[in-house]
């Protein structure tokens, strides 16, 4: 539980920097890490078909989902600083974090 607190805590920092960046900057322009398109060439290697504009809490958090999470995030190890924090998300881009509109992945 402490740990899940302390991950909770440090994306909640991350999404209030990030969500403020986004929103303004061009996100076509904007790079959060040296390995943004590497990360993303994965992620839809791994991922085909997930839409990302609105999330199914179900496609991150059942068993078979996780299952499929890890190994990609191992994939980062030593590449990205906190490859394995969890992160905040928004269920719905087209909205800000708001408790309904959130979702923790870790």
């Amino acid at each position: 539980p402490r740990v899940e607190l302390a991950w909770a805590m440090k994306a909640h920092q991350h999404a209030q920097v990030y969500f403020n960046l986004i929103s303004s900057v061009d996100p076509k322009f904007l790079n959060l890490t040296k390995v943004d398109d590497q990360i993303y060439s994965e992620f839809r290697k791994s991922f085909k078909d997930l839409k990302i504009d609105v999330l199914d809490p179900e496609e991150l958090k059942s068993e078979p989902a996780k299952e499929k999470w890890r190994p990609f995030c191992l994939r980062f190890e030593g590449v990205v600083e906190d490859f394995n924090y969890g992160t905040l998300l928004r269920l719905d881009c087209r909205q800000g974090y708001t408790e309904e509109n959130t979702i923790f992945g870790g």
